[in-house]
């Protein structure tokens, strides 16, 4: 699948965090890009679009990162979730890859690595 036809669904509680990955996102060819501002928006939001990757802030008030995740996961066994981190949060990540997350970036963003991360999911990897 090219990057310009993936549906992207980017999920942070705070909209320049949403804005700086969008502005990754589409740096790097992706077009297709919906945002949710909280966990349980996400859930809805997957459930409605099947977007072919989400990235989802592990922090948010409310329905927090994980608790999506895991709505997720149950829902789509397949869903390819990259998990938005805070690098002191080690053993979260980890969890959350245990749960079926495929993988991770840290705040503040690194372009090429949130870039490298994206590549390597969207090929399966």
């Amino acid at each position: 699948m090219s990057s310009r036809n993936a549906k992207i669904l980017v999920v942070d509680d705070a909209l320049f965090m949403r804005t700086i990955l969008k502005d990754i996102l589409s740096s790097n060819g992706f077009t297709n890009i919906t945002e949710a501002g909280d966990g349980a928006a996400a859930i809805d939001s997957y459930k409605k679009n099947k977007p072919d990757l989400v990235t989802m802030d592990i922090n948010m008030p409310g329905t927090d990162g994980i608790q999506a995740l895991k709505s997720i996961m149950a829902h789509d066994p397949t869903a390819k979730v990259i998990m938005v981190t805070s690098v002191e949060q080690k053993q979260i990540v980890q969890d959350a890859i245990k749960m079926g997350a495929k993988d991770y970036v840290v705040k503040p963003f690194d372009r090429a690595m949130v870039a490298a991360v994206l590549g390597k999911v969207m090929r399966g990897r």
